[in-house]
């Protein structure tokens, strides 16, 4: 199956959902509510995910959709006003060519409409059919900072992922450039859309306003890495999603000079699959925390499209049959086929000793 249909509206209904994230990333007010985890969430992420899920329901009405957010906030009357700030976004926000605009299903109805829309990704997922897995805005704390995010989506059967798009607006377009945790700037101007498909390897191509086009697309590569001394690799922002300490140890353990670079969201997995960066390392912080099969689906499909492979601390295949979560899953480490061993057990190394 080469999922040629489902790549394509991937690709517009992310492209769609970046203008809308993009419009809020330069407002000084987001209108951000805590979640029951304390996790921030904004107008972007309910916008961004009311998009993107009415272009897969429209398309493909049958599959289920896992999504980060509910609708559950915005139906308060305590915060009406915010609803109607996602409403007001959600309603402007459409590609700049008409025939792809139809093509992910046209409008939403109403606003009444959007909040059933946004409820439409509580799907448990599991081990059998066809699911979406979708972050409308990974990498909140970023995007409220001014750092990198991504809006990040995958389509997985029988638990396996087939299909990974993510669009990163602050990252270069130029897949040659240095991988920095820089958001503005550089040559070629920002805004890149990653994609993979299972078998046919990983592509970037320039973010847009209007359709896509295959002329803009490149494949794209990890980097032979010949000397593992001389990799750059990068890890989470925030201390709470890895331990910034073992990482460095593990590092250190590696003969590695070079300091990490540290961002937030899925734009690491682009970043080292077009070979601008060479390892990605999330190491626990808790021993109950559970990563979301969110945070991890899309990338780990482009990496190993682009070259590479993606395991767990011990060694596994990331695990996308549980649910919601990664509940078997610790930690990840991804870098190039070549050198994915000698990493993993520098980090089997470095835990172990702690």
């Amino acid at each position: 199956m080469t999922y040629s249909k489902e790549l394509r509206i991937a690709l517009l209904a992310v492209q769609r959902a970046t203008l809308l994230t993009q419009r809020v990333y330069s407002e000084k007010a987001k209108g951000t509510l805590s979640k029951d985890d304390r996790s921030p969430v904004t107008i972007g992420d309910f916008g961004a995910q009311a998009l993107v899920i009415h272009a897969l329901q429209q398309n493909f009405p049958g599959d289920s959709i896992i999504a980060e957010e509910d609708a559950s906030a915005l139906a308060s009357e305590s915060n009406k006003g915010v609803a109607g700030l996602v409403w007001q976004l959600v309603k402007e926000t459409k590609l700049e060519d008409p025939a792809s605009e139809e093509e992910l299903g046209g409008r939403i109805d109403n606003a009444k409409k959007m909040l059933e829309v946004i409820d439409g990704g509580k799907s448990l997922g599991g081990r059998e059919g066809r699911f979406w897995v979708l972050d409308p805005i990974d990498g909140t704390s970023g995007f409220l900072r001014g750092g990198q995010y991504a809006v990040c989506l995958a389509l997985l059967e029988d638990g396996d992922v087939k299909v990974g798009v993510l669009g990163c607006p602050n990252l270069p377009i130029d897949d040659s450039a240095l991988l920095t945790s820089d958001t503005h700037g550089g040559e070629g101007g920002r805004g890149v859309i990653f994609s993979a498909v299972i078998g046919a390897g990983a592509t970037s191509r320039p973010l847009g306003r209007g359709g896509i086009l295959s002329k803009e697309e490149k494949h794209i590569q990890m980097k032979s890495l010949t000397d593992i001394t001389q990799a750059t690799f990068c890890e989470s922002f925030e201390s709470g999603h890895s331990n910034h300490g073992h990482v460095s140890a593990i590092a250190q353990k590696l003969g590695i000079k070079g300091t990490s670079v540290r961002m937030d969201s899925q734009a690491k997995y682009g970043s080292i699959a077009r070979g601008a960066g060479d390892l990605y390392l999330r190491l626990p912080t808790s021993k109950t925390y559970q990563e979301k099969i969110w945070d991890h689906a899309s990338g780990d499909l482009i990496v190993r499209e682009a070259g590479g492979w993606v395991t767990n601390i011990r060694g596994e295949r990331l695990d996308f049959g549980n649910g919601r979560t990664f509940n078997t899953n610790e930690g990840v480490v991804a870098a190039p086929k070549a050198v994915h061993g000698i990493v993993l057990d520098a980090v089997k190394h470095v835990l172990n000793e702690k």
